[in-house]
């Protein structure tokens, strides 16, 4: 079974709990629960050189495992700038893909699901002061996730 195929047969949902932050949490844990033995089999490959009869380097193997280009995870965000806690306008992609290139390494350095409290910390102490450095839509919806 591919990567592709693997991934797209077993879609992670996209949780829509009403706050961005929450969201996040539900989605990051998920997806670290689903790909956590999948990084380990990637992992192992790239190490003995399976990845050289695909073509891919581990940076494109690792782009089609988790692609946060993909519309479940642009919903995520979208809810969120839909609710005014975000303005997509002015975030950079790099910024948006920060939560999952940092749940994508962690799972490729420890090869198990992130715990807990490191998922927070992506969250809580990475991302969402980051984010809110470029402005929620409204001023209560900023307000709102500064509380959390």
């Amino acid at each position: 079974m591919s990567y592709q195929h693997r991934r797209d047969a077993n879609p992670v949902a996209v949780p829509d709990t009403g706050a961005l932050r929450s969201d996040l949490l539900a989605h990051l844990t998920a997806l670290s629960d689903a790909l956590a033995g999948f990084f380990a089999i990637a992992a192992a490959a790239a190490f003995s050189g399976l990845l050289a009869g695909t073509g891919l380097t581990p940076w494109q193997m690792r782009d089609k495992v988790m692609d946060t280009q993909k519309p479940r995870v642009r919903i995520l965000y979208q809810r969120a700038h839909d609710r005014g806690e975000v303005n997509l306008e002015r975030i950079p992609s790099a910024v948006l893909a920060l939560p999952y290139d940092l749940v994508r390494h962690d799972l490729l350095m420890d090869l198990k699901p992130l715990k807990p409290a490191r998922i927070q910390s992506i969250v809580d102490e990475l991302f969402l002061p980051l984010v809110q450095s470029f402005g929620a839509r409204e001023g209560n919806a900023a307000r709102r996730v500064r509380r959390r």
